[in-house]
């Protein structure tokens, strides 16, 4: 399946995702900017994403801790997700995110 990931400088990446791994994991692996400290523990915001808006519907709502962690990042959207909290599955396949400035190293 693939993500599609338009990275801080406008650059956008077709991505090979496995079932069942994590966004944030399939970005990190493929080497784009994007922080992740905690690993996916939805402990920071380091991975924070823009949800294309024609996918915000399609994806699980936010928890509380997601929700918690984002309000920890000046510059969220009302499209704002922690990409460690989207499980990628077929019903993902083709999903569009762009990578907030906040997520670079």
């Amino acid at each position: 399946m693939l993500l599609l990931v338009t990275d801080q400088k406008g650059v956008k990446h077709e991505l090979e995702a496995l079932d069942g791994w994590r966004a944030m994991e399939v970005m990190r692996d493929w080497g784009l900017n994007i922080k992740a400290e905690c690993g996916g523990a939805c402990a920071c915001a380091t991975c924070h994403v823009f949800v294309d808006p024609t996918w915000v519907d399609r994806l699980v709502p936010a928890l509380s801790e997601e929700e918690a962690m984002l309000d920890t990042v000046a510059d969220t959207q009302d499209n704002s997700r922690l990409s460690c909290q989207i499980i990628m599955s077929d019903a993902l396949d083709g999903l569009k995110l762009t990578l907030a400035p906040s997520a670079a190293k």
